[in-house]
């Protein structure tokens, strides 16, 4: 089973229509929507000209039969105590929300599709190399 989990630069590409986004998103089994990225974006549509059809546009890919919405776990608070704590020995400043979100592609064995570049950062987690490499190259 693919699972991937889209981060919030993610989903504004594939509603660009990103080919590669698209095509990772459309491949997965599974496609998580974290609850974090469900926060960031409500919070950019607060601050744009389009925020009931921004709304709409993600009510329509929550419906997607092959989205799940993920919330937090106590799981979840556990692996991100462990990030958490290797970033700052490392030295590594990567902001919290995307903690939560790696924290939880780490939990549930996922591919984090993303273009920030930070979450390069973070050992344990599985990327999408949106240069090289699709989501049916990588299994879970």
């Amino acid at each position: 089973m693919k699972k991937v989990i889209v981060d919030t630069g993610a989903y504004a590409q594939y509603l660009k229509g990103d080919e590669k986004v698209l095509n990772a998103i459309v491949r997965a089994d599974v496609v998580y929507m974290s609850v974090f990225v469900l926060g960031e974006l409500y919070a950019g549509f607060k601050g744009g000209a389009r925020e009931t059809k921004n709304r709409e546009l993600l009510e329509r890919f929550l419906q997607k039969p092959t989205v799940e919405v993920l919330n937090a776990t106590p799981e979840t608070s556990e692996v991100f105590s462990e990030v958490s704590h290797a970033l700052k020995k490392a030295g590594v400043a990567v902001p919290v929300s995307d903690i939560w979100i790696a924290s939880q592609a780490i939990e549930t064995g996922s591919i984090l599709i993303t273009f920030d570049a930070h979450f390069k950062h973070i050992a344990a987690l599985r990327l999408w190399d949106n240069c090289a490499q699709t989501v049916d190259t990588v299994e879970s």
